[in-house]
């Protein structure tokens, strides 16, 4: 298939892209800047501006852009281009595949498994209503901002990802260098459930659902596990302690609205992806988190 991919350059678009190489997908990146090569295209989702001629004869897009909300404060500033980022890069490739006549027909659009909010202990599948955090209104809004594609045809896939384990950490990556030195243990009561699934295994999905026959959100997990056994496994993969709890009032301070995502319990299952005969290559925690800390 030819592909066109935003934000090739994250964590998981690094990992995604040579992946799709490897499988025999032709692979163009949408850039920021003046295209280097024939490979890239030119985008600007902040002024609207994308040339529909670009993607002439191109079979899907991947959209993975946005700003990490997890690099720094979540000030209200920082909040709206949170939201913003994630918005205007989707609104933008959704209304250009509507208009177009021999365009892509299929849209891969990230989204989060923030979707639902803190559930507890509730089993989540697609199905489940949206919560009302800060994220899963960014995830109503990301989602919504694809419909245009979707009433016009277009195959779309909402991609709900989970905790990703993999070199560097994704969403885990600032604890990452805490365990190292055996300092970090059980965050808040431990006992949330992390939906978590392994940088190889989402690249892998994501190629997966460019032909499965699915559209609308899919959970991209391969199970939920509790906090503290994710941190355990990360700890025994690097042969270090975890011991040293982290009370719940002291990651509210630290990390603000974003502690929701790390306190709260998000037991989603991936009910789509299984039905669709996806199978995960690292199903097992522990196999998982050693492939997280050693590869690369």
């Amino acid at each position: 298939m030819r592909v066109v991919v935003g934000g090739s350059h994250g964590f998981i678009g690094g990992a995604l892209v040579p992946l799709l190489q490897d499988r025999g997908h032709e692979v163009r990146r949408l850039v920021r800047r003046a295209p280097a090569s024939a490979d890239e295209i030119f985008w600007d989702p902040d002024a609207g501006e994308l040339d529909p001629a670009a993607l002439n004869g191109v079979d899907a897009v991947i959209d993975l852009a946005g700003v990490n909300p997890a690099g720094r404060p979540l000030t209200t500033a920082r909040k709206r281009l949170v939201l913003s980022s994630r918005v205007r890069s989707a609104s933008l490739l959704s209304h250009t595949l509507a208009r177009m006549d021999d365009g892509p027909r299929v849209l891969l659009q990230a989204s989060g498994i923030g979707a639902y909010g803190p559930r507890g202990e509730d089993v989540l599948t697609e199905a489940e209503p949206l919560g009302s955090t800060f994220f899963a209104h960014v995830v109503r809004e990301w989602e919504a901002a694809t419909a245009s594609a979707r009433d016009a045809g277009v195959r779309v896939v909402n991609l709900r990802t989970g905790i990703v384990l993999g070199p560097g950490g994704g969403a885990l990556g600032p604890l990452l260098p805490i365990m190292r030195l055996g300092l970090a243990g059980r965050l808040g009561s431990g006992e949330q459930y992390w939906p978590w699934i392994s940088l190889l295994d989402e690249a892998r999905a994501i190629e997966h659902l460019l032909s499965a026959d699915v559209h609308g959100p899919v959970n991209l997990v391969t199970e939920p596990r509790r906090s503290i056994e994710v941190i355990e496994a990360l700890a025994r993969a690097m042969h270090r302690p975890a011991r040293v709890p982290v009370p719940a009032f002291a990651l509210r301070l630290a990390l603000g609205d974003f502690s929701s995502e790390v306190l709260g319990s998000v037991r989603a299952i991936p009910t789509a992806l299984v039905a669709s005969g996806f199978e995960p290559e690292l199903a097992d925690l522990d196999d998982a988190a050693a492939w997280a800390v050693t590869t690369g």
